[in-house]
């Protein structure tokens, strides 16, 4: 069934996302195919360099004035970049104090996406590897802001180490309420930062999981598992994803792979099967 929702306190966020990166003058004819087949959710971000957020709206903004959805169905999820992320169309005036640009940056959003509110604002990643700086705080601060003025649900982080997210959650305001991270099976799937989350009343949101995982991905133990539900790798792993309490993304360009991949809401793993994939790469 396309369209599955999570509670997240007394909200409801799809269970599978879809991603804009690297769509270019494709974006808005995907967006508008993914809804179609039943996405509800749409991850992007104002970040010039990788996405275009306004084709992301004008995707939405086709899609509900041709009754596919309503705005209050769907679960807009952007976010602020720092400028060592853009290139030279910056979507704030960098000589900004970062508190201010966050808030360039959201008032962009919100007109490229033709919405009055966002349901999740995420820092697009730590300006640096180790520990959060100063323009780290001042950013999540402008978020925490933002948040609120009541026009953001959710805060999260994306990008994030385990050190950095126990910082956050200690020093906060706002408490993330998403982490999002490309997800290795190397690392049993993020496994620690997802055990935080899960601790921390977190919502974990996994990217690249086909792409990130390709050396894995035809292991026997997946194989099996996926053909004895007479499903596909990609399917599998999305409904592994799912019973693992993550939600994933998927960025395909195929409308096709757009309804084969939303069939992962349609069967189930069991606890032995989830436990099989988590650690598929640790015991190779």
């Amino acid at each position: 069934m396309a369209g599955q929702q999570k509670p997240i306190g007394d909200q409801a966020v799809p269970e599978f996302l879809y991603g804009t990166a690297w769509k270019e003058e494709k974006t808005q004819s995907l967006v508008e195919q993914a809804l179609g087949q039943g996405f509800r959710g749409i991850d992007t971000a104002n970040q010039r360099k990788h996405y275009v957020e306004q084709a992301v709206g004008r995707g939405i903004a086709a899609a509900v004035a041709a009754k596919v959805v309503r705005r209050e169905q769907l679960f807009i999820q952007t976010k602020y970049t720092f400028q060592r992320g853009q290139d030279h169309r910056l979507p704030y005036d960098p000589k900004l104090p970062i508190s201010d640009q966050v808030w360039q940056s959201f008032r962009s959003s919100l007109e490229h996406l033709q919405t009055d509110y966002l349901d999740s604002l995420i820092l697009h990643g730590p300006s640096s590897r180790n520990g959060l700086l100063d323009n780290d705080w001042a950013a999540w601060r402008g978020m925490e802001a933002v948040h609120g003025s009541g026009r953001v649900r959710f805060l999260g982080i994306s990008n994030v180490a385990l050190p950095q997210l126990k910082l956050l959650c200690d020093k906060a305001s706002v408490k993330p309420r998403f982490v999002q991270n490309r997800c290795y099976a190397s690392t049993g799937w993020d496994r620690e930062i997802r055990q935080y989350c899960l601790a921390h009343d977190i919502v974990y949101q996994g990217f690249s999981l086909l792409t990130a995982n390709q050396k894995y991905l035809r292991h026997p133990k997946i194989l099996d598992i996926g053909k004895s539900h007479g499903m596909s790798i990609s399917q599998t792993i999305f409904r592994f994803a799912m019973d693992a309490r993550m939600i994933p993304l998927t960025g395909t360009s195929s409308r096709e792979h757009m309804a084969h991949d939303l069939l992962a809401h349609d069967f189930r793993l069991s606890e032995a099967e989830v436990a099989a994939i988590e650690t598929v790469a640790l015991n190779a």
